[in-house]
């Protein structure tokens, strides 16, 4: 069996790992173990928090819809409700940016909802 000399290969795999870590605290950009082990821990924490993002998003969506909506005397929940009933299909994202930019819009979409709550 022919001898394997890997030197340019196994350099080529530690510069790729040592670029990727750049910009890591201490150790962890200039040792390849410590920055190997980091950039595993950082692959698992990117992958996680693509998917909380979106939780996080809709959250911030539902607590702007929840403070607009009690500034006009009613709950996140009888508010989505009333539009349910009254037909409007406005998503969280568009109602979370009429409650901040739009509130005199908003306010019509409550007297909705409450017309809507009280047939």
């Amino acid at each position: 069996m022919p001898r394997v000399k890997r030197a340019v290969t196994a350099k080529k795999k530690r510069r790729t790992v040592l670029t990727k870590a750049k910009g890591y605290y201490g150790a962890k950009s200039r040792s390849y173990r410590a920055a190997k082990e980091q950039i595993q821990h950082s692959l698992q924490y990117q992958y996680r928090d693509r998917r909380n993002k979106k939780r996080e998003i809709r959250r911030l969506w539902i607590t702007r819809i929840n403070a607009g909506a009690r500034q006009s005397g009613m709950s996140y929940s009888q508010f989505m409700s009333g539009l349910k009933r009254a037909g409007v299909e406005l998503d969280r994202k568009v109602l979370s940016d009429m409650a901040i930019n739009e509130p005199e819009n908003f306010a019509q979409l409550v007297e909705v909802a409450k017309k809507a709550q009280a047939a």
